[in-house]
């Protein structure tokens, strides 16, 4: 199993050196679920979901499971859930859990709790949560994720092409909103970056980008991890990282899903999927 007795950062570092610079997706939605010849149902998700874990959990650095595709069958879906996330754990995988909430106060608190704390069933080691109520409004995750030595990645210039137009819009001090949103994990990785570490709050940036992130006017050396969104079905390779990312490409975790996935149902496929990925990103990165 994981060990959170070391900060998140520290425990990437080590599956990305042992493994390779790889997060894969587990996202289930219906088109996934019928190539693989399994119905919309619980029945579907549990089996889809029990290959993935069992095919990947002890091969690759990162599973991401998207937590609406779960969540759309209720509480019999969180279950499956719940147990993805205990066993992928239990066979080394770090847990990203895709869930990109954001909001204020108690609530923002109470996502916290969901994913950060150590003793709630969806215990994560790391989310993905959205700035978009103001970067201040993180700070409940932010401090449950210091507690609990988890990680937070942050939305800041994301694959989609509808993002460039709250992402790249610019404050009346002349800085991006992506790129105050940088800034802000960057001051929060600072002590790690100091001591020469890989820093726990990272950010998603999207692989598809190409010059968009210079054009955003952003800094990606945040001295945390980038999560890279768009390797595979939405058209970006290995070869495309270090375009993207420059001298931060170490610090990239490449997000696949698709292009992993569609090689199931067979286990050997997707295991042998994952890794080819890994070697390429692996190959790009050193």
């Amino acid at each position: 199993m994981t060990d959170t007795a070391e900060p998140f950062g520290a425990r990437l570092r080590g599956a990305m050196d042992a493994r390779g610079p790889l997060c894969v997706g587990i996202d289930p939605h219906t088109s996934l679920l019928a190539d693989w010849g399994l119905g919309d149902d619980i029945a579907g998700l549990e089996r889809f979901t029990r290959t993935v874990v069992d095919a990947l959990a002890d091969k690759v650095a990162v599973l991401k499971p998207q937590s609406a595709f779960f969540e759309r069958f209720g509480s019999r879906g969180i279950a499956v859930l719940e147990r993805a996330v205990a066993d992928a754990r239990a066979a080394g995988a770090l847990v990203l859990m895709d869930a990109k909430r954001g909001d204020i106060g108690s609530t923002m608190a109470a996502y916290a709790s969901a994913y950060l704390d150590p003793g709630s069933p969806l215990f994560s080691d790391a989310v993905t949560v959205s700035p978009y109520l103001g970067f201040g409004s993180l700070r409940p995750a932010l401090d449950a994720a210091r507690v609990s030595g988890s990680g937070v990645f942050v939305l800041a210039l994301t694959s989609n092409p509808e993002g460039a137009e709250v992402q790249h819009a610019v404050r009346a001090d002349g800085a991006t909103v992506a790129a105050t949103v940088l800034d802000h994990l960057k001051a929060e990785n600072a002590e790690e970056a100091r001591a020469g570490l890989l820093g726990s709050y990272g950010a998603v940036v999207g692989a598809t980008l190409g010059g968009a992130a210079g054009e955003a006017g952003a800094d990606l050396a945040i001295g945390g991890p980038l999560l890279a969104p768009g390797i595979g079905a939405q058209g970006a390779t290995p070869a495309d990282l270090p375009g993207v990312f420059g001298a931060a490409v170490r610090n990239v975790v490449p997000s696949v899903s698709r292009g992993v996935l569609r090689h199931g149902p067979d286990p050997a496929s997707l295991a042998a999927a994952a890794l080819r990925m890994a070697d390429q990103v692996r190959a790009v990165a050193e």
